[in-house]
């Protein structure tokens, strides 16, 4: 099968030269803060598939001990920059913009390994200003660092101040991506929340937990950015993180969803995937659509056009995301610049 040309390629068809394109991040993010462990998930990383099916985290936050993060920013860089990160899929979380160490943990990233960086995750972004001010400081070390890329910036939303504003933080051009912090959201309350609601059960019934995961999902969707889901804590009870990831997915509208275990990954990547009829669906539609130049089709009794190809198209995305198999010539069509 000849490759379409690019005016073809659905990215351009459907969505247009101009429209600002949306991430195509991984919908599983896998946080990892101690050595062994952090070099154990990219091991896992790499031999998984052919293209990175999960992200990887390494955590300055909770993996740094007190004293020692300038010497564990050294070793985050290292890894980031060794052949273990077979994908570029490797990121890092900072301490808060708040933190003495923040402003040396980005000069460290960025200056070591900044051109290999998929993006930098800031916790504790409470507004717009903090976002800014922490983008602003990466930006600087870019710039300090003779880097002409931009490291994408994601952001965690842990407070009600910051639910407050999602809307306006998650409008911020330079942001990729918002994650919930649940168990922060929750303790922000000053015990108005009880404990319940940060088990798997109780957050997704808690009305202010709820509430706070819709915002974040809405204001993402309407600025182009990722909804990201927190995380589980209790990483032994795989039918309920299945339950959980799924909930996240078809009902509140999350794209990606954190992994603080190894065997959380695969749990979360199977609950994220579109499953196998509307892949098949998607194929045969996208197909036709392309063959069509984009106009409009009547396939197996229904009509299709730019509406319909535009969602078949981000189904079709998140199953390459996911690993599902799909056929050599929608690969060849649809995906080969990506791999």
């Amino acid at each position: 099968m000849n490759l379409p040309s690019d005016s073809l390629l659905p990215r351009l068809a459907l969505f247009g030269a101009d429209a600002p394109p949306r991430p195509m991040l991984p919908v599983c993010d896998h946080y990892s803060g101690v050595e062994e462990r952090m070099r154990k998930s990219l091991a896992l990383q790499g031999g998984l598939a052919e293209h990175a099916l999960f992200d990887v985290t390494l955590d300055l936050e909770d993996g740094a001990p007190v004293g020692g993060e300038h010497e564990h920013a050294l070793l985050v860089a290292e890894l980031v920059d060794s052949p273990a990160n077979r994908f570029d899929r490797v990121g890092s979380r900072l301490h808060p913009v708040s933190h003495p160490r923040f402003e040396d943990e980005v000069d460290t990233l960025v200056g070591r390994c900044g051109a290999r960086l998929a993006y930098l995750m800031v916790p504790k972004v409470d507004s717009l200003a903090v976002a800014e001010r922490a983008i602003a400081t990466i930006d600087a070390a870019c710039d300090r660092h003779g880097l002409e890329r931009r490291i994408p910036v994601h952001a965690l939303i842990e407070s009600p101040a910051a639910v407050a504003q999602v809307q306006a933080i998650a409008a911020q051009p330079r942001l990729e991506s918002l994650s919930f912090g649940l168990m922060d959201f929750v303790s922000a309350h000053g015990g108005a929340i009880p404990a319940s609601a940060m088990t798997l059960d109780g957050q997704f019934s808690h009305p202010l937990v709820m509430r706070a995961k819709l915002e974040i999902a809405a204001a993402c969707h309407a600025h182009g950015k990722t909804p990201s889901h927190g995380v589980v804590t209790e990483f032994k009870q795989t039918r309920a993180l299945e339950k959980a990831a799924t909930r996240a997915s078809k009902e509140l509208g999350y794209t990606r969803m954190w992994s603080i275990h190894p065997d959380q990954i695969r749990v979360i990547i199977e609950s994220f995937a579109p499953v196998v009829a509307e892949v098949d669906d998607a194929v045969d539609i996208l197909l036709a659509g392309l063959a069509a130049g984009w106009g409009p089709i009547a396939l197996r009794g229904t009509l299709h056009d730019r509406a319909s190809y535009r969602h078949y198209w981000h189904v079709l995305e998140r199953a390459w995301r996911t690993g599902q198999p799909l056929p050599e010539e929608v690969l060849d069509a649809f995906f080969k610049e990506a791999e």
